[in-house]
């Protein structure tokens, strides 16, 4: 006869693969629905502070499918309201907020073909958030979440006089730090200043001494969310660089997601 530590214990494990198989089932439907409706093709955009960004959002349709009609878009802002709504034919923005006056817009070429994308022009920092993409249409519809992040991030520039790489950018936030490696990404050693400006981003000088002609360095601006990398080559004739960037693909979306939904399967049977 099983103990009752042994029943504990085997009564936890059926609960566990319960729980378990409740969450993928929700996933799974999750998951589908979203993707056979409405598809983006970045759910975790870096917009570069005062650029316009576009927050894509569109409508999946078949090869050879008619044109969309009776499309209904409507943009929010997580604990915020309404950036955006195109119903009936036309915007309807009685209850926009604010701060997105004048803009937000989408692409009225693209509406009839399912595209719901938001163009927002002249990014700010308050516009970081979680944006849901509502589209409702005569072939389906459904509900997106985008988490957009905001950056200042620009290219550097180089220059190379008496054995020193010298590496400035002057867009950057939040505040960011230089490295420099060699050809075999072995650290040396380089002096930064970061100075704050009054727009409220930060502007980079970097030098690098004792550098060797016909050589190749690599330099990395980078903060939390983006990194500038950039393949430094000394020749007698000057410097060039090539530079490329990479974002911090971490969103927040699926961490609130997969607690929602846990917060879900738990009440459902704390219910039953």
């Amino acid at each position: 006869m099983a103990s009752v530590g042994q029943i504990i214990f085997y009564s936890m494990v059926t609960l566990i693969v319960i729980f378990s198989t409740l969450i993928i089932l929700i996933l799974a439907v999750t998951f589908s629905r979203s993707s056979s409706q409405v598809m983006s093709s970045n759910t975790a955009p870096v917009a570069n502070l005062s650029q316009d960004q576009i927050l894509s959002c569109f409508l999946q349709t078949s090869i050879g499918q008619s044109g969309v009609t009776q499309l209904s878009v409507t943009w929010e802002k997580r604990d915020h309201g309404l950036v955006y709504r195109y119903s009936n034919g036309a915007p309807d923005l009685a209850n926009q907020i604010p701060q997105f006056k004048g803009r937000a817009e989408l692409f009225p070429q693209g509406i009839t073909t399912g595209n719901a994308s938001l163009l927002l022009r002249n990014v700010v920092r308050d516009d970081e958030g979680v944006y849901t993409c509502s589209i409702s249409s005569s072939i389906g519809g459904g509900t997106l979440g985008l988490s957009l992040r905001t950056a200042a991030f620009s290219e550097p520039t180089f220059k190379y006089a008496n054995g020193t790489v010298a590496a400035a950018a002057s867009w950057w936030f939040p505040e960011p730090n230089v490295t420099w490696t060699d050809v075999n990404d072995q650290l040396l050693e380089g002096a930064t200043s970061v100075r704050p400006e009054p727009t409220g981003t930060f502007s980079v000088d970097s030098r690098l001494r004792g550098a060797n002609g016909s050589s190749t360095y690599t330099c990395r601006v980078r903060n939390d969310v983006v990194a500038a990398v950039s393949k430094v080559t000394v020749t007698d004739s000057g410097v060039s660089g090539n530079t490329y960037f990479i974002f911090n693909a971490a969103s927040s979306l699926l961490p609130s997601t997969f607690l929602g939904l846990m917060t879900s399967v738990l009440s459902i049977c704390h219910i039953t």
